[in-house]
């Protein structure tokens, strides 16, 4: 029993993964867009702001859902118990 019993990753897990990296490229766009605006309208707009908010916003998403992702679960199923036996 000196191994632990790791699960196959699920639709959720695979899922996060994917959101996560989606996520970590809109935060790229975003921090594009700032710079962009920024270079129009000025740091002091609400544009401006937004855009910021929105790249914080979508990086750390994006890292939580790349945590999840990545998260190796131990396979708690009543079969893998009984099999153990």
């Amino acid at each position: 029993m000196t191994e632990t019993l790791k699960k196959k990753k699920g639709i959720f897990q695979k899922t996060s993964m994917v959101m996560g990296v989606l996520s970590e490229l809109i935060a790229l766009v975003c921090l594009v867009m700032t710079y962009l605006k920024s270079q129009t309208l000025g740091m002091e707009d609400v544009i401006t702001a937004s855009f910021m908010a929105s790249t914080f916003f979508f990086f750390m998403s994006g890292v939580v859902m790349i945590i999840v992702g990545k998260a190796d679960l131990p396979d708690l199923s009543m079969s893998s118990l009984m099999d153990d036996k």
